[in-house]
C-alpha cells in the first residue's frame, strides 16, 4: 500500500489525487490536507463569483474526494499543526499543492497607504475567504485604479462595476454585495506598463465589459497599433485586441448614458502611490514606449486619481519551514516537481502562477509518475493510521469531506434569492455548522 499526503485541496491537489487513484487503484491511500475546513482552494475563493460555470469543475474533484482511497483532512494547518518533516516520516510521498495565495508587491513608495490592496486580498474579500472577509475597502470615492493587464484585473474591474441585479446567480458574499451597492465609483482605470499587443486578457473576459448595465469600456485610439500589425498575433490575442478596437470605436455619447467608465491606460508604468492623511489619492505613472517587447520609460510622468487601488500583478507561494524556496520566482525550489527525497510540488507551488485550471491536470499526473518511479512498491510507512494517532494526541479537530458536505448544505440553505449559496466567511461559523 502506498501512502500519499497532498497539502492543498485546490485543482492541483485534487488532480494529483485523481492521478494517484488511476496509477495504483485500491493500492494507495491519499490524504488531502487543507488549513481551511472547506476544500477547492481558488475554485471557491479565487474564481470570480459571477463565473459559476467555471466553478462546476468542483464536481470532478468531489467525485475523486468521495472515492474510498482519498480522504479530505480539513482544518489542519501544515507547518503549524503538523510539520512537513512529520508528514514525511508518516507518508511515502508528500506533495505540496498549496498554490500561490499571496500577492506579489510592487515595491513602490505608498504601497502601504490605506485603501491599497493586492488582488489576492481584494478577491478574497468579495469571495468570502476567512483571511480577508474583514478587509472593509472604502468604496465611497469616485476613482479606482486597477494595476495589471490580465484576467484578474478584468475580474476586479467588472465586479466593481456591476449592479445588484447583475449579481443574480452569483455567489458573491453579502458583505461585499452590500458594500458594492453603496459604491460611488465613476472611473475605473486599468493600468498596464505595455501596450495592447502585450495584454494577458482573454476574449471572453474582455467581451463581458461590453454588456455591463452601468459601465462602458474606453480605449484611446492613439494607444492602438496599426491594425495590420495584428496579423502577427496568435488567434486568441488577436481576438482580444479586436475587442479593444471595438471599445475604441464606442461613440462618445455612450459615456454620458452610463455612470461608470472602465478606462484602459496603456504604456503607463506605476512609479509611486501617493496619498494624504494615510490614504491613497492617486498613482504616479511614467509613460513608456515598447522596445524589443520591453516597456522603457520616457521620463514623462503624470498622476492618475485614485481613491482605491487594487494591484493585480501576480502571486507568490507561501514558504514552509524546512522546504527550499525560490524567493525570486515565488515558488518552491524544485527540479520538475522534485524538491527533496520524498517531497514534491505541483501546480502553482511548482511552476508559479501561470496557466489555467486545466493546466493542473497534466501537472498532477506528471508528479504522480515521478512518485511512482521513486517509491516503487511503497508500504514502508504508517500513512493515515500514523497521522490519525498524531492528530488524536494533539487534539486536532479534523474536518472530513462528509463534514464539508454538511457545511455546504448549510451554505446552500442560507442562500439569498437567486444565489446558489451564502458562504460562511469565518472558520468558527464553518465548524459551528457541524455541531
Amino acid at each position: 500500500m502506498r501512502h500519499i499526503a497532498i497539502v492543498g485541496s485546490g485543482p492541483a491537489g485534487y488532480y494529483t489525487a485523481e492521478a494517484a487513484g488511476k496509477q495504483w487503484g485500491e493500492d494507495v491511500r491519499v490524504d488531502v490536507f487543507d488549513s481551511l475546513p472547506v476544500p477547492y482552494g481558488l475554485i471557491r475563493t479565487g474564481v470570480a463569483p459571477d463565473h459559476q460555470s467555471i466553478k462546476k469543475v468542483a464536481m470532478r474533484y468531489e467525485k475523486t474526494a468521495l472515492t474510498d482511497n482519498v480522504r479530505f483532512v480539513g482544518n489542519v494547518s501544515v507547518g503549524k499543526d503538523v510539520s512537513i518533516g512529520e508528514l514525511q516520516d508518516l507518508y511515502d510521498a508528500v506533495i505540496l499543492a498549496t498554490g500561490a495565495p499571496h500577492d506579489r508587491t510592487l515595491g513602490l513608495d505608498g504601497e502601504d497607504l490605506g485603501n491599497v490592496f493586492g488582488s489576492a486580498a481584494f478577491v478574497g474579500w468579495y469571495n468570502g475567504h476567512p483571511q480577508f472577509a474583514q478587509l472593509n475597502p472604502d468604496l465611497s470615492g469616485r476613482h479606482a485604479v486597477v494595476i495589471g493587464m490580465g484576467n484578474v484585473a478584468l475580474d476586479v474591474a467588472r465586479i466593481l462595476s456591476k449592479t445588484d441585479s447583475e449579481f443574480e446567480g452569483s455567489d458573491i458574499v453579502t458583505h461585499a454585495l452590500e458594500a458594492l451597492a453603496g459604491s460611488n465609483l465613476e472611473t475605473i482605470t486599468i493600468l498596464g506598463r505595455r501596450g495592447p499587443h502585450q495584454i494577458m486578457m482573454t476574449p471572453k473576459e474582455l467581451g463581458e465589459l461590453m454588456h455591463l448595465e452601468r459601465a462602458s469600456p474606453f480605449v484611446a485610439e492613439a494607444d492602438l497599433p496599426a491594425e495590420g500589425d495584428d496579423a502577427i498575433l496568435e488567434p486568441g490575442l488577436r481576438k482580444s485586441v479586436t475587442l479593444l478596437r471595438e471599445f475604441a470605436a464606442i461613440p462618445q455619447s455612450i459615456y454620458g448614458e452610463k455612470p461608470i467608465t472602465i478606462e484602459f491606460d496603456f504604456f503607463a508604468n506605476p512609479k509611486a502611490i501617493v496619498g494624504s492623511s494615510g490614504k491613497v489619492t492617486g498613482v504616479e505613472v511614467e509613460r513608456t514606449t515598447i522596445e524589443k517587447g520591453r516597456a522603457v520609460g520616457t521620463g514623462d510622468t503624470y498622476i492618475v486619481p485614485a481613491d482605491l487601488v487594487v494591484t493585480c500583478i501576480g502571486y507568490r507561494s507561501s514558504p514552509i519551514e524546512g522546504v527550499p524556496f525560490d524567493e525570486r520566482a515565488g515558488r518552491f525550489a524544485n527540479d520538475e516537481g522534485r524538491i527533496l527525497p520524498g517531497l514534491y510540488c505541483v501546480g502553482w507551488a511548482k511552476r508559479g502562477p501561470t496557466g489555467t485550471i486545466g493546466t493542473n491536470r497534466p501537472d498532477g499526473y506528471g508528479v504522480i509518475e515521478l512518485v511512482a518511479e521513486d517509491i516503487g512498491m511503497g508500504a514502508r510507512k504508517r500513512g493515515r493510521d500514523g497521522f490519525d494517532a498524531l492528530a488524536e494526541d494533539r487534539g486536532l479537530d479534523i474536518v472530513t469531506f462528509r463534514d464539508w458536505q454538511r457545511i455546504e448544505e448549510a451554505e446552500n440553505a442560507a442562500a439569498r434569492t437567486g444565489s446558489p449559496r451564502e458562504k460562511f466567511v469565518d472558520i468558527e461559523s464553518m465548524i459551528a455548522a457541524l455541531r
